[in-house]
């Protein structure tokens, strides 16, 4: 089905999404598979992203236990492990954003064709798996931005040590920076157990979705 997709990207990029949303349908892929793909792309990026953090971990407990070597090179990968975790935040953020996007639309759409039936049981029965849809969305979306709202104050402490070292890395830097190794990584491990329920429950509703 994703295959499909790429012929509509030029959609995307110079008209609105209902206008892709349309096209998609003319070519008999619709707002269903769209979100399902979009949550598969959310969880892939997060467990992306729960890689990079514990890597950039990684490098700052090798950088904050300095004993010799060429302190400068190990600055300057911590420096790219946190340029490369503020990348994974952002595709994070810009999955979800999308997800949520579809989403909507999706449940907009299914609620008004809901009015369209004459069959009442058919009616409620659609009714019923809609309310089931959405309550099992908002529990997937609500540990999506919880995950998200923690990589900001992680970032912020990473990009606080990594420019603090860039303008005293020295010894003493190293360990006023080891001084805040601890918060740092209560954070990190708090946002890797959020991105892991957030994985978890992407997971279970693409499973409700097939």
């Amino acid at each position: 089905m994703k295959q499909l997709l790429m012929p509509l990207m030029a959609i995307v990029l110079v008209g609105c999404q209902s206008a892709y949303y349309s096209a998609a349908e003319q070519m008999g892929y619709h707002k269903r598979d769209i979100l399902v793909d979009r949550v598969e792309d959310s969880r892939d990026a997060q467990q992306d992203a729960q890689e990079q953090f514990e890597s950039a971990l990684a490098q700052l407990a090798e950088l904050v236990n300095f004993d010799g070597g060429d302190l400068q090179e190990m600055y300057e990968a911590l420096e790219g492990e946190y340029e490369e975790s503020a990348e994974a935040a952002a595709e994070v953020s810009e999955r979800i954003d999308a997800v949520d996007d579809v989403a909507n639309a999706l449940f907009e759409e299914w609620q008004e064709e809901i009015t369209l039936y004459s069959n009442a049981r058919l009616k409620s029965d659609s009714q019923a798996k809609l309310r089931q849809t959405r309550q099992r969305y908002d529990q997937m979306i609500a540990a999506m931005r919880a995950s998200e709202a923690r990589m900001d104050p992680v970032l912020d402490a990473m990009r606080d040590n990594v420019m603090y070292l860039k303008h005293n890395l020295n010894a003493k830097a190293v360990a006023s920076v080891k001084v805040e190794f601890g918060s740092i990584e209560n954070d990190i491990e708090a946002l890797i157990a959020q991105m892991r329920k957030a994985i978890a429950s992407s997971d279970e509703f693409i499973d409700s979705m097939q």
